[in-house]
């Protein structure tokens, strides 16, 4: 008989907003590994507010998060050594190649034979021609893509990212898809909040249903349901 993991990630009663005042109704959440979780809902509704919470980036109003049983704290060592968090910002290091970036962003984190790493995501991100570039010539959906490679330069047993697919050109839609499934197959859990329902479908994610009067957690087919009456 098989056991049921313990949740990686868990809210309960969460409110999350700003100068207390709630963006969305309290959410509870439990996602365990190799869970794929879609965050949903409008414009507005909250999605990227409820993951700067679950990052620890944002202090919540009411309710708890946890991360692996333990209130989440960004700035704890274990934390940042299990938990990556991409969200929409460009963040790099102005004065080094998109390369040397990746290679101080894994060394930073302990990561065996960073260069090797590093050189595999840059082919799997569609920037080998580019490793030499700094990231200011870089166009917007090369940055995107730096940014997303950046996140998969550490150790991670859960990510977090906020639209992952903007700025990203069909092809890499697709093949970040297939990124994000193989990470649920190995084990992590993954989060991420988005707009584009063909993401969603191709990794047969479940999805959170975020609003101002209750945030419902769906399944898959449901979750595209209602990805489409909120697009």
């Amino acid at each position: 008989m098989s056991v049921k993991k313990q949740p990686v990630l868990e809210t309960r009663a969460l409110r999350v907003g700003y100068a207390e005042a709630p963006v969305c109704a309290p959410v509870d959440l439990a996602v365990r590994p190799g869970e794929l979780w879609a965050i949903i809902g409008p414009n507005g509704s909250g999605k990227s507010t409820l993951l700067r919470a679950l990052l620890g980036v944002l202090a919540p109003l009411s309710g708890k998060v946890l991360a692996f049983g333990r209130d989440v704290d960004e700035r704890e060592r274990d934390f940042r050594a299990k938990v990556v968090g991409i969200l929409d910002d460009d963040a790099y290091f102005p004065g080094l190649t998109a390369r040397e970036h990746l290679v101080l962003t894994a060394r930073g984190h302990g990561v065996a034979g960073a260069g090797e790493v590093v050189d595999q995501l840059l082919d799997r991100f569609g920037l080998a021609a580019q490793s030499g570039a700094m990231p200011t010539e870089l166009s917007s959906g090369q940055r995107r893509r730096l940014l997303l490679a950046a996140g998969f330069a550490r150790p991670r047993e859960v990510l977090v990212l906020d639209e992952p697919e903007q700025r990203l050109d069909p092809g890499m839609r697709a093949d970040l898809a297939r990124i994000l499934v193989e990470e649920a197959g190995r084990g992590a859990a993954v989060v991420f909040a988005t707009h584009d329902p063909e993401l969603v479908e191709r990794t047969g994610a479940r999805g959170l249903l975020v609003g101002d009067d209750e945030c419902l957690r769906l399944g898959h087919q449901a979750a595209l349901d209602a990805l489409a009456r909120v697009r």
